[in-house]
């Protein structure tokens, strides 16, 4: 990690850059892979398969078992995540309320879930079951009728135990074993065995990220512009340094092009003691080497001010940021800029990750300025209604009248002027 002090407010923006991503050729792999499926659908599906994946598929569709033999111990762990991001989710659900804006006309907002959502769920050596507990137990709640889900097959054409008995547990009677861009492609266009998405959720590497992109000129919908990991950690002397080391691991794990930011406020013995603890975590990872990578991309930051420490941190936008500090609540209260917050000592990132509630499918590379993360919301579109009487149209309808005129839309007042006529008239 490359370790900046008291680095000068002109130069947080250069501080607070991603890793870059050579987009020259990602773009064009990805438009030909959506090419493809587009105009061979499931016979370009199986090919790209065995091209990218190196899967030769005899069906892409896979039936879900009534019943998914898995550890008992993972899958008590997997039914404890369930409960409490279903009772987060299901809290989120609102209440319609009309309100009369004036006397005889009603108006009033009701959110309708999406008829077809896709789920897009990382696979093959690291399959995310808890990707599809995320974005699955959301979609059920919202009530949306046509759950659409693919995941990357492993060797054998097989998907892990832990996703189908998620799947299960959703009551999805099947799923594709389809993964990449190609998977995006299939639910933008459809094929004769994977129907359309109306919207499209998931995380996955830079060639998923670039297909939803492509998805949207296509008029499907995506959760969020979305890439690489990236975890913010602002610590003082009030945090325990292995608890920091092993949430900037947590992260830097994840792929090579994570990023993970530390930001020590003050204390420059802190600061030593969390990279040295993280030096010897970082040993004894099964997945270091894609950590160490993660790591060159990083960085460690000494601030003198906790005021500074949060500013720096809005600037960046953190996915996650965890606020290791002595007055963690208060400095909860000034975050501007961040998809997820984790607020204590003891608030590890792997808790939002799997199993406190909050969901994990957050915005990465500073979208979180203006994206919020998935929640029950991103699952409904909220529609509007208005119903007016015939004396809500006659207290209205001379200022639309009036309105209309001055845009020169003749035919808008027109539809007002009849109404109040035939009332007038009786």
């Amino acid at each position: 990690m490359k370790t900046y002090r008291n680095p000068k407010r002109s130069d947080w923006t250069s501080l607070c850059k991603r890793p870059n991503i050579d987009l020259s050729e990602l773009q064009p792999m990805a438009q030909s892979v959506l090419d493809e499926v587009s105009k061979r659908g499931d016979d370009a599906l199986i090919e790209l398969t065995s091209k990218f994946d190196k899967v030769d598929l005899k069906s892409l569709v896979l039936t879900v078992p009534s019943s998914v033999e898995i550890n008992q111990e993972l899958k008590s762990a997997i039914d404890v995540a369930w409960k409490n991001i279903h009772a987060f989710h299901a809290a989120q659900q609102p209440t319609p309320e009309k309100v009369e804006t004036t006397q005889g006309v009603f108006c009033w907002r009701k959110s309708i879930a999406i008829e077809k959502v896709g789920l897009y769920i990382p696979g093959g050596s690291a399959p995310l079951f808890s990707t599809l507990l995320m974005l699955g137990i959301p979609a059920t709640i919202a009530g949306c009728k046509e759950i659409v889900v693919c995941t990357p097959p492993n060797k054998d054409g097989s998907v892990d135990n832990a996703i189908l008995y998620v799947a299960q547990k959703l009551g999805l009677e099947q799923i594709y074993t389809v993964g990449g861009a190609q998977a995006i492609a299939a639910m933008t266009f459809g094929t004769n065995l994977i129907p359309k998405a109306d919207k499209i959720f998931g995380p996955g590497n830079q060639y998923v990220t670039m297909a939803k992109q492509l998805a949207q000129q296509q008029g499907v919908a995506i959760d969020m512009p979305a890439g690489p990991s990236e975890v913010l950690v602002i610590a003082d002397e009030s945090c325990e340094p292995a608890f920091v080391a092993a949430d900037l691991l947590s992260q830097a794990e994840h792929g090579p092009d994570s990023q993970v930011v530390l930001v020590v406020v003050g204390s420059e013995n802190v600061l030593s003691n969390i990279l040295l603890e993280v030096e010897e975590q970082l040993e004894q990872l099964p997945r270091k080497e894609i950590a160490k990578q993660a790591l060159k991309n990083s960085s460690a930051v000494l601030m003198n001010s906790s005021r500074e420490a949060m500013d720096f941190s809005n600037r960046y936008a953190p996915e996650h940021l965890i606020l290791a500090t002595q007055h963690a609540d208060e400095l909860a209260e000034k975050v501007v800029n961040a998809g997820s917050v984790f607020i204590g000592n003891y608030s590890c990132e792997s808790a939002g990750d799997y199993a406190s509630g909050t969901n994990h499918t957050l915005p990465t590379n500073g979208y979180a300025r203006s994206y919020s993360g998935v929640s029950l919301d991103s699952f409904v579109k909220k529609v509007t209604f208005q119903k007016l009487s015939s004396e809500g149209i006659q207290n209205i309808g001379p200022s639309i009248e009036v309105m209309a005129s001055a845009e020169q839309l003749d035919a808008h007042r027109n539809a007002v002027t009849v109404r109040l006529k035939k009332l007038q008239n009786g």
